[in-house]
């Protein structure tokens, strides 16, 4: 059975005030929509730990540094919502932008530290974008429970955070990355790759593979991220944003794996930027 389609935040506010006053566990999935199996695997994960469970579908166009990227963005809401389906959703939060950021609407919700490195020096603004509307959701779905995907981990810290810092009172789950055959990172943008380019775009998970087996057998860092980056380029990969390994918690980086961390890297591929992560830890 489809999930009801909320637009309205007021009729959102009163079936979580409903479903909270029979002492429901809610919990939020927060997607721009496009979704797919990583999507549908955080959904499943909602599912088996809350009473009630709310996907919001908004693209969010504060998170968006390039116009371009921003009218690009799949929006395929009637596909989403029959993807959901079979899940049984409680309801599918689906405002439009003037419901999200109202006349006059004037604030901004920022976190400093994390922030600056990694994605946030590549894309200014975006991470203020993100803790700006995930604040918001957080408040306007009053959801228990939020579950994110891995394969955004600085944006995971980000919103760990942004939660911790300001007394939100929700539990923040961060589930694993989900992944093709051939190990690219599910992602909407995917959809955006040209078949030459999808091809190519396993590189990026190899090389991180690749410098992360070379990294935990103790050899120097330094190499290892060189070698990543040249064989993302080798792979058909037109720049490479960074390749870099910090530590899990705080995401600071580091020159040798003392403790767990994750090794990140973003590179750009016919137009389309991709994300990955893995986690290493020491032998």
């Amino acid at each position: 059975m489809s999930a009801p389609i909320l637009r309205r935040l007021s009729d959102l506010r009163s079936l979580s005030a409903q479903w909270r006053g029979e002492g429901a566990r809610v919990a939020v999935v927060p997607t721009m929509g496009a979704l797919h199996e990583g999507h549908l695997s955080l959904v499943r994960a909602a599912r088996a730990g809350a009473d009630r469970v709310i996907v919001t579908i908004f693209v969010n166009p504060r998170q968006f540094d390039n116009p371009d990227d921003l009218a690009g963005y799949p929006r395929t809401e009637e596909r989403d919502a029959s993807l959901l389906a079979p899940f049984a959703v409680d309801a599918i939060y689906a405002p439009g932008p003037d419901e999200v950021y109202p006349g006059g609407f004037a604030t901004t919700v920022s976190v400093a530290g994390l922030t600056d490195r990694l994605c946030g020096a590549h894309r200014p603004g975006h991470f203020d974008g993100v803790t700006t509307v995930v604040a918001k959701l957080f408040n306007q779905t009053q959801a228990e429970l939020a579950y994110f995907g891995e394969k955004d981990f600085q944006q995971l810290a980000v919103v760990r955070r942004m939660a911790r810092d300001l007394d939100i009172a929700v539990d923040i789950i961060g589930c694993p990355t989900v992944r093709e055959a051939d190990g690219l990172a599910l992602s909407s943008r995917n959809q955006r790759l040209t078949g030459a380019a999808r091809a190519a775009a396993p590189a990026l998970y190899a090389a991180l593979r690749g410098a992360g087996r070379t990294i935990e057998s103790g050899l120097p860092v330094a190499g290892a991220l060189d070698k990543a980056r040249a064989a993302i380029l080798s792979g058909g990969f037109e720049a490479v944003d960074y390749v870099e390994l910090c530590a899990a918690d705080s995401l600071v980086p580091l020159d040798r794996l003392d403790r767990p961390a994750r090794l990140l890297a973003a590179a750009h591929l016919a137009g389309v930027r991709l994300i990955d992560n893995i986690a290493l830890s020491q032998a």
